[in-house]
């Protein structure tokens, strides 16, 4: 597993548009930071050949530029106005199970219906349970299919209705795009976990997990898909501009729970989350770790020479740049230097027996500067610490550059506790933080560093909310154990995975 958490997907809907498969295509490629196993599209067309609605589907492990690497995909297959596109990311095991590849694609009473899913149900095993009490047969093991249970077993006749009866039935992080013959639909849970962006462009209306997918395409920014909203597009929507929205059902304690680590490391820089862009409070959450840990608390000053401060790129760059300008207004002696460099042509690489795979796989993704970094005090700034195998490793490259000192800045809390809403983390005992008890001191032995800093769970929270004055709530939970929906039904996405 990775050392950095991951997010389960991207998701990207298009609507009245010739090219909605090739817009849709650009726009899983801007997205392929949020899921890096699988792609998928679907398209929604009428067969004049069979006279019905037909759903020409196209989908297959690895990435966006692999899976669709054939422009015959778009010329003679991916054909109508309107689509529908995700990217994977997955838990062990079932990145190997070509049925959890998404969109799901199914047809049943109302008609073709294909979905896209973001995030995580924390209501998933009393929902299998449920429809394994029934008879009903899974193709995946992905809780993506139990909506698309919810949505086919609904008594409603209309088929919104049955969609409103399905996600008022399921609980936890989810952004969903649905396509049907004639409608694009939008879904974001009534917390609102994760982030979705309605767009438009020449008459044709796009959703998007992260604003960086409208860019690629010159797609105009609107807004965002409001927390427990159901947004409808259909031909009205064309015509007239309107659209229809839905509330989701109120739901107990209900209240906005912005995943605050899409602004510490998911969403792109140059994306814009829960209404704010993301560069912006990157430096905000740099400038706010600069007044938690100033220069001088810390170093040792075992010589004369100007610290210096660096990023583990590329997640880390505005965050460290941030700590960098704010500590030089504090009146520290510093500047900002690139001292790593990331190779991001990195895929999967072999590993012989006997090799230190992690060393091996940090050395074939970084290397260091070693002219910026020599008999110079270096301070680390990167954006989370969750196991440290990859830290550990990286101070173990910088110690050879022979820096005279080296310290480690993280701009978000210590992670304590696991993710339910759509974040793969370690189990809790891997995590660095519990591994030394939450000690601080040895956590920074352990990594090699003369010291080690994390911003603070409050600091960061402030940070956030100085940069993005709006009234949304963030969930931290992953820092503090506070978790804004309960999670004792919860269970991984792929729990069920069959061996």
């Amino acid at each position: 597993m990775p050392d950095k958490p991951h997010d389960y997907c991207g998701i990207f809907g298009a609507f009245n548009h010739p090219d909605a498969a090739i817009l849709t295509y650009y726009g899983l490629h801007a997205l392929q930071h949020r899921g890096q196993e699988s792609a998928g599209i679907v398209t929604s067309i009428f067969d004049e050949q069979h006279n019905r609605p037909s759903m020409p589907m196209h989908k297959d492990f690895g990435l966006v530029l692999n899976v669709f690497d054939d422009k015959n995909i778009f010329t003679k297959k991916l054909k109508g106005s309107a689509a529908i596109g995700h990217n994977r990311y997955s838990t062990s095991g079932s990145s190997e199970n070509p049925s959890n590849i998404q969109p799901f694609r199914v047809h049943y009473r109302g008609g073709n219906l294909a979905l896209g899913h973001n995030g995580n149900l924390t209501n998933a095993r009393s929902l299998r349970e449920r429809f394994t009490q029934e008879g009903v047969l899974f193709q995946s093991t992905s809780d993506t299919e139990l909506i698309l249970h919810l949505i086919s077993h609904s008594k409603k006749s209309n088929q919104i209705d049955q969609i409103v009866d399905a996600v008022s039935q399921i609980t936890g992080a989810y952004c969903l795009v649905i396509l049907t013959d004639d409608k694009l639909i939008a879904v974001r849970d009534p917390n609102g976990f994760r982030p979705l962006a309605l767009g438009q462009k020449d008459g044709a209306w796009f959703v998007a997990s992260e604003t960086c997918a409208f860019d690629i395409n010159d797609i105009d920014y609107i807004r965002d898909i409001e927390p427990g909203e159901i947004l409808i597009i259909d031909r009205k929507t064309v015509d007239t501009g309107e659209m229809t929205s839905i509330k989701i059902p109120a739901q107990k304690n209900t209240s906005s729970s912005g995943c605050i680590f899409e602004f510490v490391y998911f969403s792109r820089p140059d994306s814009r989350v829960f209404g704010e862009n993301v560069d912006k409070v990157r430096r905000r959450i740099g400038r706010q770790l600069a007044h938690e840990h100033r220069l001088s608390s810390f170093l040792k000053h075992t010589n004369d020479r100007q610290p210096i401060i660096i990023s583990v790129p590329d997640s880390s760059n505005t965050a460290a740049i941030g700590y960098a300008n704010e500590s030089q207004k504090l009146g520290e002696d510093c500047r900002f230097e690139i001292g790593l460099i990331r190779n991001h042509y990195v895929g999967r690489t072999f590993i012989s027996p006997g090799q230190e795979s992690r060393d091996l796989k940090v050395r074939t993704k970084f290397n260091t500067v070693r002219g910026v970094l020599e008999n110079r005090p270096v301070i680390i700034v990167d954006d989370s610490i969750v196991r440290g195998t990859t830290s550990r490793h990286l101070v173990k490259m910088i110690r050879k550059a022979n820096p005279s000192e080296v310290h480690f800045l993280a701009s978000s809390p210590p992670i304590i506790e696991p993710c339910y809403y759509g974040m793969d983390f370690p189990s809790p005992e891997e995590l660095i933080a519990n591994v030394y008890d939450r000690d601080i001191n040895k956590i920074a032995e352990s990594l090699g560093v003369d010291s080690l800093h994390y911003l603070s769970p409050r600091g960061l929270v402030d940070a956030v909310k100085r940069a993005n004055p709006s009234t949304m709530e963030y969930c931290t939970a992953c820092f503090t154990g506070d978790y804004p929906v309960p999670v004792t039904s919860g269970v991984d996405k792929e729990e069920n995975e069959l061996v």
